[in-house]
């Protein structure tokens, strides 16, 4: 690792398509017989397929160069899509300019920045790259568009179909967590199907959830441990997207199904769908680290976000870790920053044998 706090040289960034919200839950939502729920789903479907197939036939073309930005600064740009397609959109705000009267712009500039400000006070890196990336997003991203995404350049946000979600920039965990795809690209670049595409959705939820709390000021007992509270419409019989502290507990929706995620290795998911299931078995690594967190008390960004970067950021991860891997190197992390047999290092290995994954 150099001294920006990026990846060993083997991690050579390959942008990926990353979404909020689970393929499951859109494709049970274009099943319903109600119109009003499957038309905006399959849109939001054949949206992303589209987006997923252009990003395949770009990853070679390697992610965006480091900027020349202030150190130190962020650097942000908002664009209106208008409600179509065509990325990025009008540029409506830049960074320093006073906020407007739209409030999905000024949401996307507030969680954008709020996202640079965690990395670099808590782990002193500057930007997704170390170096100063520039931080751009697009809002009003086609007609009632139930999702948003990270696509190797940029975040987008749709605005929702009113019905099931509403507008992607209200939760700034969600806006957090897109930009946590950023930061796995540029540092240990992780695979995404499997168990790696499993960590690479957990690292964004651990991070959305860390800037959230940041932004609250609140302890690792205080904090609510939800990704995507307040995005669910009213008619949802739901709390959020997923409940790191509780995986499996976040909806029970006539129309949406029941969450799907596992809490532990016994229930582990093993499907072809959704790259391998990335979506539903992040639900394990996700409760390790509100186990770690709660264990340890105070800021949750402080000791147990610091051992989960250093992984990150480490050099040591692999792009095809699986979870195993990724639990040993916490377990070695936490031991080369706090000491073995701190309360730091026996909490890491207590968290990973609740969940059934073996760090020994």
């Amino acid at each position: 690792m150099d001294a920006t706090g990026s990846a060993a040289p083997h991690a050579v960034p390959h942008p990926v398509f990353c979404t909020i919200v689970p393929p499951h839950v859109l494709d049970k939502l274009a099943r319903s017989d109600d119109p009003a729920l499957s038309g905006p789903a399959r849109r939001t479907l054949e949206a992303d397929s589209a987006r997923r197939t252009r990003r395949a036939l770009t990853t070679t073309l390697g992610a965006p160069a480091a900027s020349d930005a202030p150190t130190g600064r962020p650097a942000r740009t908002i664009h209106d899509c208008g409600h179509r397609t065509a990325l990025p959109g009008r540029k409506v705000r830049s960074e320093g300019d006073e906020p407007g009267t739209d409030a999905t712009v000024n949401r996307a500039y507030i969680g954008l920045g709020a996202t640079f400000e965690l990395l670099l006070s808590a782990y002193g890196r500057d930007s997704l790259d170390g170096a100063g990336l520039p931080l751009v997003a697009s809002v009003h991203y086609d007609r009632e568009y139930g999702n948003a995404f990270w696509d190797g350049e940029q975040m987008v946000f749709g605005d929702g179909d009113g019905e099931i979600f509403l507008d992607f920039t209200l939760p700034v965990d969600v806006i957090a967590h897109e930009l946590a795809h950023g930061l796995t690209q540029y540092t240990a670049n992780l695979s995404y199907y499997g168990q790696p595409g499993a960590l690479n959705e957990s690292v964004s939820d651990v991070f959305g959830s860390l800037v959230k709390q940041y932004t609250l000021d609140q302890t690792a007992t205080d904090a609510d441990w939800l990704i995507g509270a307040g995005l669910l419409a009213p008619r949802v019989t739901g709390v959020a997207l997923r409940s790191m502290k509780e995986p499996g507990s976040a909806y029970d929706d006539d129309v949406l199904g029941k969450d799907p995620q596992p809490g532990s290795m016994d229930d582990y998911v093993r499907t072809g769908r959704d790259n391998g299931g990335v979506h539903i078995n992040s639900g394990i690594p996700n409760r390790a680290f509100c186990l770690l967190a709660t264990q340890l008390g105070g800021k949750s960004w402080e000791r147990a976000g610091q051992i989960w970067f250093d992984v990150l950021t480490g050099g040591d991860l692999e792009v095809d870790a699986d979870f195993t891997d990724f639990a040993r190197l916490t377990v070695a992390a936490a031991g080369a920053r706090y000491g073995d047999g701190t309360a730091e290092h026996e909490a890491v290995v207590k968290a990973w044998a609740e969940v059934g994954v073996p760090t020994a």
